[in-house]
């Protein structure tokens, strides 16, 4: 690379090849999706930390995902030190906002960051997209499952007061109480109770055909998709299906056959499905299963509602009443409302 190269290169190999990345100084540096390096015990944004340029650029649509530690690692790597140390801004910032709910101190966390951001939503650039509409789904689970679903909870809360639950054991069991709110077959293979969820997204899956829609479905298992393409199969249900595992050519070939064929059903997993994919022949969206972060659902969502769609988008979220799921949208409504309080 000499004078007026531009080095186009992965956050994979800037791991990889740190050592040759930190160098030399460049002029600009660019990092695209910069939310990759929110965390900063990672190897990632250690590597990211240290590369040396006269001038940086993030680019991002969801800097806060999760805590608010997460803007401190970001405007470290703009603007090193306009935060204080990490200990400085957990005492001053971190711990007042996320704890105590200090709005003065949200207040001016959001004077100290505004300055070195420029924010633009879809509404602000995009006049001629069309409306989204978002549905919550309430789906009620039958007594059989309920009560598998309040067995596995109830033995959670036995072993956390015996104290035997690691952090790792306890992510382990919401995991399985997770799992169990969408079928409980995705934690007992062999059990034959037959899923509300299931059911209720097969009835959906009916009034979309016969409306003549088509529709991108997430989910963040791809064991639970794997059920959902059990049941299609069975029924004699066409569809395409894309997760992690999808090589780069395939992923192409599914999204130039879904965007100009008429298959009515694309199953994704969230992961391999939230970024990079322009699915514009879909107006529905159907989230099987919440994940933790509503940056991460509504980018997924965002493969339809996007420059080019044409028609309303309705995103569908299936919902157990009574269980986890219903815990992870109340999350939802607090990491979106600290979100919107430091970024708007």
């Amino acid at each position: 690379a000499g004078e007026y190269d531009i080095v186009v290169t992965t956050y994979g190999l800037l791991i990889n090849e740190e050592e040759t990345l930190a160098s030399r100084v460049w002029h600009t540096i660019v990092l695209d999706e910069a939310h990759t390096i929110k965390n900063r015990d990672t190897k990632m944004s250690k590597a990211a930390m240290s590369l040396k340029s006269e001038f940086r650029i993030l680019l991002t649509g969801t800097p806060l995902q999760n805590h608010v530690s997460e803007i401190w690692n970001l405007m470290q790597f703009a603007n090193p030190g306009v935060l204080g140390s990490f200990q400085e801004y957990t005492d001053r910032f971190l711990l007042p906002i996320e704890r105590d709910h200090d709005k003065e101190k949200q207040k001016l966390l959001k004077l100290i960051v505004s300055p070195f951001m420029l924010r633009r939503t879809k509404n602000d650039v995009l006049d001629e997209l069309p409306e989204k509409t978002e549905i919550t789904l309430k789906v009620d689970l039958s007594e059989e499952e309920w009560a598998f679903y309040d067995n596995i909870r109830q033995k959670a809360l036995a072993n956390m007061e015996d104290g035997q639950v690691s952090a790792v054991q306890a992510l382990a069991e919401i995991t399985r109480l997770r799992q169990a709110a969408c079928n409980s077959r995705l934690v007992e293979k062999n059990i034959k109770l037959k899923s509300s969820k299931l059911e209720r997204f097969m009835e959906l899956v009916d009034d979309l055909h016969e409306g003549g829609h088509r529709a991108l479905v997430f989910s963040q298992f791809t064991s639970h998709l794997a059920l959902v393409r059990e049941r299609l199969d069975a029924e004699g249900i066409k569809y395409l299906y894309l997760d992690g595992a999808t090589s780069a050519k395939d992923r192409m070939r599914l999204v130039e056959e879904f965007q100009h064929g008429d298959m009515e059903i694309f199953l994704i997993s969230l992961k391999a499905g939230g970024l990079g994919l322009n699915l514009t022949a879909a107006d529905y969206v159907v989230h099987l299963d919440p994940w933790w972060n509503p940056a991460i659902e509504e980018q997924a969502s965002d493969r339809a509602y996007r420059i080019g769609q044409k028609k309303a988008v309705t995103v569908y979220r299936l919902i157990a009443t009574g269980t986890i799921e219903e815990r992870i949208i109340e999350l939802h409504r607090t990491k979106k409302n600290m979100a919107d309080a430091l970024l708007e």
